[in-house]
């Protein structure tokens, strides 16, 4: 362990018995490493596109905002969709085309982890908005307030925040992003350009993984890469974050099993024998079976419930009895999600599909 320097090493220079011996310099001295952009980083942010180019999917999108910031007429922003499909990105990636290495002053990021009441609308945002910029070399005078996950922002900050977009246009864009676009009030929607960032497609996904495993050097199979993709439901950052924590698990070749075991998913294998067992066995039978392998395996029930419905599309079944057996597997899912007890949500799993079994008896007769 190294040893420290204590304060009076350092303030009491005038006493030659307690001057550091030259002969040992740095031994007790503790150096803080430099930061390392390797390991250490996650992969979200080591990956984040740079630029507008860098952006995985969304194209369309990503072109009409280049376009209008390179003509300098970007209006102000609202930005929504899921997380993970590259809202906060884009937004950074255009600031960073605006300002160059003016960057940092000349947006105010402000997100859920900030206090954003209406005081702050009333003093800190509009401090900045009001207050002229000299672009020393940047590219717009035009400053730019991030405000990430906006829909968390209180009703009495929005109402405020709509004189302050309106005052200082002149000099100040707004960019709101936001999951649920239906929690900003109508007065904001109104006064920015909305652009709605849709799940990323599994090619787009799959693309930048590649790009990731590539630049990492790791070893991925195809059925491992395809399970990173399917987990991910078209989220970019959930999809790095998996791959990683795969790899620091493994230390191996990523294989499909890798995956699904790191993140506690059933495997494809286990629902099919989860639903073979609800199709053919008694009551009794499937929900000793499901509750032992539950318990064995760590499974969750919800993801079951989940896994199984995604299952259920697949197999052919009267459509009446289908609805049925989807509606009532929505219940579980519901209920589990405030936290009901499992056992009982479990024993409701094996009865819906016992009912099934039984109006499919009845329409093949």
């Amino acid at each position: 362990m190294a040893e420290v320097i204590t304060v009076m090493d350092i303030d009491d220079d005038n006493n030659p018995s307690q001057k550091p011996n030259n002969n040992n310099k740095g031994k007790n001295v503790v150096v803080a490493a430099a930061p390392s952009h390797g390991k250490a980083t996650p992969w979200v942010e080591k990956y984040r596109p740079q630029s507008l180019a860098d952006v995985a999917a969304h194209r369309d999108i990503v072109d009409t905002i280049d376009r209008l910031t390179s003509e300098n007429r970007l209006p102000h922003l609202l930005l929504y969709g899921p997380p993970g499909t590259g809202k906060t990105s884009t937004i950074l990636a255009v600031a960073r085309k605006l300002y160059g290495a003016q960057y940092h002053n000349m947006i105010l990021e402000l997100n859920a982890s900030d206090d954003r009441g209406i005081d702050v609308v009333r003093q800190q945002i509009q401090d900045f908005a009001s207050t002229q910029s000299f672009s020393f070399g940047a590219k717009s005078s035009v400053k730019l307030v991030l405000l990430d996950e906006a829909d968390a922002m209180t009703k009495d900050a929005q109402f405020a925040l709509r004189r302050v977009i309106e005052k200082y246009t002149r000099n100040t864009r707004f960019s709101l992003i936001c999951n649920h676009v239906n929690k900003i009030i109508p007065a904001l929607q109104s006064r920015c350009t909305r652009f709605r960032f849709a799940p990323l497609e599994e090619f787009h996904v799959s693309e930048r993984l590649k790009h990731v495993i590539e630049t990492e050097g790791l070893d991925v199979s195809e059925s491992g890469l395809a399970a990173v993709v399917r987990l991910s439901n078209g989220d970019m950052r959930k999809a790095l974050n998996i791959l990683q924590s795969t790899h620091m698990a493994s230390q191996q070749q990523i294989t499909e099993e890798a995956v699904y075991l790191c993140t506690g998913n059933p495997l494809p294998k286990d629902i099919e024998q989860i639903s073979y067992w609800l199709l053919n066995e008694s009551f009794a039978e499937s929900f000793k079976r499901i509750s032992d392998m539950k318990t064995t395996k760590g499974l969750a029930l919800i993801d079951i419930v989940r896994e199984v419905t995604m299952f259920v599309f697949k197999i052919k079944m009267p459509p009446d009895v289908r609805v049925q057996l989807i509606n009532d597997l929505a219940d579980i899912e519901y209920r589990l999600t405030f936290g009901c007890n499992d056992r009982l949500q479990l024993g409701s799993l094996v009865a819906s599909f016992t009912t099934a079994r039984s109006a499919l008896v009845s329409a093949a007769k």
